[in-house]
């Protein structure tokens, strides 16, 4: 028995060491990639639709042209707009800020303009002024419907203005209209509907035409221009505070003293060729940028 285990070792031994000296087995020589990761879509800061909406080619060369003189991103910057806000804007005319405001707001946030509505107009000149006026507006708007979204555009009487749901809206925006209500009267009311109808902490962003200071506003109004304080103060009457001023819209070669106010100015140039080249050279109106806040509750 122990001759036959003697005989099995040696054996055993040469079989061990085989399977040590075994050729291993051949690896792949293709690697294994793990798939790419899928880069998620950049998400479009307010500035990048901003900017967007000023190249879109639903802007007129004539209305791109004026904005070196209404510098929209420092103005709707400076005012704090964010596409998710609901956004009021008051008396839009002919929509040059609308063509910027409505497509930024469109996709997450929301657009109102508030037109005068023809039916409470004083006169029958008015009338049909406000009723073109808003028929362009809205025109404007069923042309276009994935550029502007679903925008609102409510009429509404400035002696007795209803702007939407009180504390509704996050922010009231309104360009160079301030004159027109205070030569009606209607600026108390006005002003008044813009705090009742924002948010506590909802801010009121305006341009207007700036007079010199301590001027009259019942005269000045004529022309087209209101002082900075006359404005601050109608708006401190109806409860705002002064959050902010900024001279974005400055323009110093403004005298203000033009023969048909400020509409002698472009892009109006109310006296057609008489002295053109000299108006163009100014340029258009000097101009208050303000910003005011609701104050929160």
């Amino acid at each position: 028995m122990l001759k036959a285990t003697l005989v099995l070792l040696p054996a055993l031994f040469l079989l061990a060491c085989a399977d040590k000296t075994a050729a291993p087995v051949a690896e792949s020589s293709e690697k294994v990639i793990a798939p790419a990761a899928i880069a998620e879509p950049a998400i479009p800061t307010t500035t990048d639709l901003i900017q967007a909406a000023m190249n879109g080619t639903h802007r007129s060369e004539a209305n791109k042209a004026r904005d070196i003189y209404r510098h929209p991103m420092e103005t709707l910057s400076f005012f704090g707009l964010q596409a998710n806000m609901n956004v009021i804007e008051i008396s839009p005319g002919g929509g040059w800020f609308t063509e910027i405001l409505a497509p930024v707001l469109a996709k997450s946030g929301s657009y109102s303009a508030i037109m005068n509505d023809p039916e409470k107009a004083g006169s029958e000149r008015a009338k049909e002024y406000y009723a073109k006026q808003n028929m362009e507006l809205e025109a404007k708007f069923k042309a276009n419907p994935e550029l502007y979204g679903n925008p609102k555009v409510i009429g509404i009487d400035m002696k007795a203005p209803m702007l939407g749901e009180a504390g509704s809206a996050d922010m009231v925006v309104t360009f160079r209209n301030v004159h027109n209500w205070t030569g009606q009267g209607a600026e108390k009311a006005m002003f008044r509907a813009f705090f009742d109808v924002l948010k506590p902490g909802g801010v009121l962003g305006l341009k207007e035409h700036r007079a010199a200071a301590g001027t009259d506003p019942a005269v000045s109004a004529k022309s087209g221009y209101m002082s900075e304080e006359s404005v601050i103060a109608i708006a401190a009457a109806a409860g705002f505070e002064l959050k902010a001023k900024s001279e974005i819209n400055a323009n110093p070669k403004d005298t203000r003293d033009h023969k048909e106010g400020v509409w002698t100015l472009p892009p109006s140039l109310a006296l057609g060729e008489v002295d053109k080249a000299k108006y163009l050279a100014i340029g258009e109106s000097d101009r208050m940028t303000l910003l005011f806040v609701k104050p929160a509750q």
